[in-house]
């Protein structure tokens, strides 16, 4: 029996994503250099670090639509992905709605699309003008359209941008509820350093190369971490209650059956 074949059967249970001394060149340079990543089903990974720290080249890498220049990057044999890239101009398809975006890449059928866009909270918006979408429902009908896939792993491009803070902490908590609903892997980037998503179990700060990991808590105390972001390197976990309403697309608590608007309270650090 080959070595290959006994390193495959002893591959952890639910390995989603592994990365091993990846290293990865563009345009003659070094863009990542020994880079360790894995990621289980189940857990969340978020990958931050500075523009043009190769975050996103990390997430293409392991996804297969980078070659690496050394060691390797995989997403595991069988493992469906959700991918949602950073980059989506709508400005640049025809004027499309929602529905018809839901399946450009692939045919699911209506009820499919549905289910996934409810998912999201974004049911309403099947028949609107892909345009006429604010920043937060666009990205929750992108997540909502990686979702039909039935992934494994989702895999996010700064999720959150174009949204404001109260929109970031809704998006945030509907990742966190589709993971536990799901238990699907998350591994994503984010593209903001003070704030990383609570329901966070490992960050991966990248500048090239792996300069810390660990919970928020940890690496906001890492010393190489602090030496690369400065004073204001205090990586706030958006910090969320259990509780049982849900977010209108504005952040505003909808209330719940009895008509009770629960206080909840999301700590926020501004430096």
């Amino acid at each position: 029996m080959s070595a290959t074949a006994l390193s495959d059967h002893s591959q952890p249970p639910g390995l989603l994503v592994e990365a091993r001394g990846l290293g990865v060149r563009l345009g003659g340079r070094d863009i990542l250099r020994g880079v360790d990543l894995t990621l289980r089903r189940g857990e969340i990974v978020t990958v931050i670090g500075p523009n043009g720290g190769g975050k996103t080249t990390l997430l293409r890498a392991v996804l297969g639509l980078i070659e690496p220049a050394a060691g390797n990057a995989r997403v595991a044999p069988g493992v469906t992905v959700g991918y949602v890239p950073q980059r989506f101009a709508p400005d640049r398809i025809l004027p499309m709605t929602v529905g018809r975006l839901m399946r450009l890449t692939a045919r699911p059928d209506r009820s499919a699309v549905e289910r996934a866009l409810a998912e999201t909270g974004t049911a309403h918006l099947i028949d609107a003008s892909v345009h006429a979408l604010s920043g937060g429902e666009l990205q929750r009908v992108l997540l909502a359209r990686a979702l039909v896939r039935e992934p494994d792993l989702l895999a996010l491009d700064e999720p959150v941008q174009a949204v404001d803070y109260a929109g970031e902490a809704a998006l945030y908590e509907l990742i966190a509820d589709i993971r536990r609903r799901r238990g699907c892997g998350v591994l994503m980037v984010s593209h903001d350093l003070h704030v990383v998503m609570a329901a966070t179990d490992r960050v991966l700060c990248v500048n090239g190369h792996v300069c810390c990991t660990g919970t928020p808590h940890e690496v906001s105390g890492n010393a190489e971490f602090r030496r690369l972001f400065g004073p204001q390197a205090d990586v706030f976990a958006v910090y969320r209650h259990h509780h049982d309403h849900d977010h209108d697309l504005s952040g505003e608590p909808v209330p719940d059956a009895d008509g009770h608007h629960h206080d909840h309270h999301h700590h926020h650090h501004h430096g």
